[in-house]
């Protein structure tokens, strides 16, 4: 399957939103670029931009995620569309609906864009090619294999913080093996030119040819993989796709994993912290690092708005941005 080719139409314009992989650097950097655009929308006293008028958009959520589903839903509204919200755990699929018998019966009511978040990687590609011309989907997080537009917040956070890319050592922490979120970050950061993306884990939360096949490099001791990283990312450990036993205990996790405020003192000075959510304090990260002043956890969740409204709005509808997000 070629991403790209399904992402892009024609005239090379996003039309689905679907995975980092296939895209090439100037269109991250538009959707940057829209997002920054949208930014000062939740400032405003009457928080919409007209975008998406009449356009519907249904959250297709397979698996909880009350951040995402949230942001989602708010970027939707923002830009004026009509949103459904479907709980599919309990309705569909319980009643033994297919997820392309779903799709039809949502078409059938009109419904202009998807947002898909599924536990089957994959499943939001499955949608693109079935849906009917004219129809969006955007992936929020599929399986172990990516989450673009968790990848694109954090990225956008990135240069809001600290502008060129080019110089930038990233230091990725945590579970690599199981995490959707890591990979979609690592194909961004690679994309965008930074200097160095390091992977820091234990040897059963990576994957073994992790060095070829997601183009990083591999640190099995945090306090060398720290030392002079510009940003530091923390992912949460994903028990729920854990098979075995794949860590002793969460407190020798945390002695040898854990960002405290002692480790950062190896980073750069200026370093900013990073953690997608949601975050598990005492195992991933201190409490003091995760509300001290490196800190721009919640800035991302803010900046995660901004950019779920750039990726709608370009995909459904990028002649309404000329002027009106502004």
């Amino acid at each position: 399957m070629n991403s790209a080719n399904l992402q892009l139409d024609d005239n090379g314009s996003l039309k689905h939103f679907l995975t980092i992989d296939g895209l090439k650097r100037e269109h991250l950097v538009s959707i940057l670029d829209v997002a920054e655009s949208f930014l000062n929308v939740s400032d405003r006293s009457v928080k919409k931009v007209p975008a998406l008028r009449g356009k519907v958009v249904a959250n297709l959520f397979f698996e909880n995620s009350t951040r995402t589903r949230t942001t989602f839903e708010l970027a939707a509204k923002r830009l004026s569309a009509d949103v459904l919200n479907l709980n599919i755990s309990v309705s569909a699929t319980a009643k033994g609906e297919t997820l392309l018998d779903t799709l039809r019966n949502l078409e059938a009511m009109h419904v202009d864009m998807f947002v898909i978040r599924h536990a089957d990687s994959g499943a939001a590609h499955f949608i693109a090619q079935h849906a009917r011309p004219g129809v969006s989907v955007i992936n929020a997080g599929d399986g172990r294999h990516a989450h673009p537009t968790q990848a694109m917040l954090d990225v956008f956070t990135i240069r809001q913080m600290k502008g060129d890319f080019t110089p930038l050592k990233v230091a990725i922490i945590g579970d690599i093996l199981h995490s959707r979120v890591a990979r979609s970050q690592i194909l961004a950061l690679n994309t965008l030119g930074v200097s160095e993306v390091r992977v820091i884990a234990p040897k059963t939360l990576l994957p073994h040819d992790a060095r070829e096949s997601l183009g990083v490099h591999v640190f099995h001791d945090l306090e060398e993989g720290i030392t002079d990283a510009d940003v530091v990312i923390m992912l949460r450990l994903q028990k729920e796709r854990m098979d075995g036993a794949l860590l002793a205990s969460e407190q020798e996790y945390f002695q040898r994993f854990g960002v405290t405020q002692a480790r950062m003192k190896l980073a750069s000075p200026d370093a900013i912290v990073m953690h997608p959510g949601p975050l598990n304090r005492g195992v991933e990260i201190e409490s003091e690092v995760a509300d001290g002043p490196q800190s721009v956890i919640l800035e991302q969740v803010s900046n995660g708005i901004a950019i779920r409204m750039a990726v709608m709005a370009m995909a459904m509808n990028p002649r309404a941005l000329g002027g009106e997000s502004a």
